[in-house]
């Protein structure tokens, strides 16, 4: 017997995939995570026991928040989107539909922008955000730093492979790879 494809890697994905489906949470809030009064959860979504959910982030259908991830003031993950287990997505930060953030990663914390004032290194305040697109995958214990005054930007269907680092004000653009501890500034 033989099985004939275009292209056997994809059959072999797709094959994984029908045989070995994704672990789906029941839907809902449970016991013992912290929802702030504002935040908006669809009832489709799972948040998990020990997820923090802050005033006006939107927490979008479908989507899953697996333990001890924080997930800050104004923030928005999209439909289907999850956050594996201590994910940190900062204030403000938005995610797409249908990405998957894998464990350790921080989303949105300050970019590394100093001035020397003659004596010392003055913290300059990064008062932007991050926009990540739909499809993205961000691997465990990635860096994605918030702009400095606008967005940090990473597009549709890009990949980034555990321990990357994006810095501040970076725009990566749709179906990209980024692999094997690279930084990007």
């Amino acid at each position: 017997s033989q099985i004939i494809v275009a292209n056997p890697y994809l059959a072999f994905t797709q094959a994984l995939s029908l045989l070995n489906p994704v672990r789906q949470p029941e839907p809902g809030v449970a016991a013992g995570a912290h929802i702030c009064a504002g935040a908006r959860i669809d009832p489709s979504a799972s948040v998990m026991a020990g997820a923090y959910i802050g005033e006006e982030a939107c927490i979008a259908a479908g989507a899953i928040i697996w333990p001890g991830c924080f997930v800050g003031d104004g923030a928005a993950v999209g439909s289907r989107t999850v956050l594996n287990p201590n994910v940190t997505l900062y204030h403000g930060c938005r995610l797409g539909d249908d990405c998957i953030v894998h464990a350790g990663a921080v989303i949105g914390s300050d970019g590394f922008g100093f001035v020397w004032d003659g004596q010392q290194h003055r913290k300059i305040p990064q008062v932007g955000v991050v926009i990540v697109g739909d499809d993205v995958e961000i691997g465990a214990n990635c860096t994605v730093d918030r702009a400095a005054l606008s967005q940090t930007v990473i597009g549709d269907g890009t990949k980034l492979d555990n321990l990357v680092q994006v810095a501040h004000n970076v725009v990566i653009g749709d179906n990209c790879l980024l692999v094997a501890q690279c930084g990007i500034a």
